[in-house]
């Protein structure tokens, strides 16, 4: 009995740490343009400063009803590694428009992108690990755990774009969101590539899910 108990722990443990980083490269992105945004229009876009105070609320207002469009369209299919995925490969068509096109209006357009897919993460990651994380107190953790990530994510994001990279447009602090982005679509799918696993072999009645759990619920299938 010994040898499955370490089996599921260490396999819970990975899980945890995997949406721990899932969560920690989405708020990195959120943070850094929440930060950075008005700079980077300023600086590395020409824009006047009050123009820039301006431009920065139209691409929150574009991510509140992407937000929502991706959530529903998850709760609808019952999917939420696609959901990041999508929104991953959102970001990652954004940064190189708003990194490098040499049209100022078409790399804000970038921006749009970018913030919708990163800000749409927030809630899809934590509905993520809410759906596949079974028993209240490892939820509890899990959740617990996210928040403290999300919260070193925001460390993270102040330090992605530095003063010294203002001439090259800030572009290593790009590559890092783009790193990020590229990082969170490897976890999703690797997480994914499990869950199917796991879920066929329920599906066949080779074993059940989540047995061991408090709040075991018959016919348990991990969300994909």
């Amino acid at each position: 009995m010994k040898k499955p108990c370490a089996i599921r722990l260490l396999t819970w443990r990975y899980l945890i740490r995997a949406y721990a980083l899932i969560f920690f490269g989405s708020t990195t992105i959120t943070y850094s343009l929440a930060y950075f945004l008005p700079i980077i229009l300023v600086e590395s876009l020409g824009f006047k400063v009050g123009a820039a105070q301006c431009l920065v609320a139209p691409p929150y207002a574009f991510a509140g009803f992407y937000m929502f469009g991706m959530g529903w369209l998850g709760d609808r299919y019952r999917l939420r590694g696609p959901i990041i995925i999508a929104n991953m490969i959102m970001c990652l068509i954004g940064l190189p428009i708003l990194g490098w096109h040499p049209n100022p209006s078409i790399r804000y357009l970038g921006v749009f992108f970018v913030t919708a897919g990163a800000n749409s993460n927030v809630p899809s990651v934590m509905a993520y690990q809410a759906n596949n994380i079974r028993g209240q107190w490892k939820r509890a953790f899990c959740s617990a755990t996210l928040v403290g990530f999300g919260g070193i994510g925001g460390i993270a994001g102040g330090l992605v774009f530095r003063s010294q990279d203002a001439a090259t447009g800030y572009r290593p602090g790009l590559w890092a969101c783009i790193a990020c982005s590229l990082m969170n679509i490897i976890l999703v799918v690797a997480c994914g590539i499990r869950f199917t696993i796991e879920n066929r072999r329920a599906d066949r009645g080779e074993k059940e899910l989540e047995i061991h759990d408090e709040d075991y619920q018959p016919g348990f299938r991990y969300t994909i």
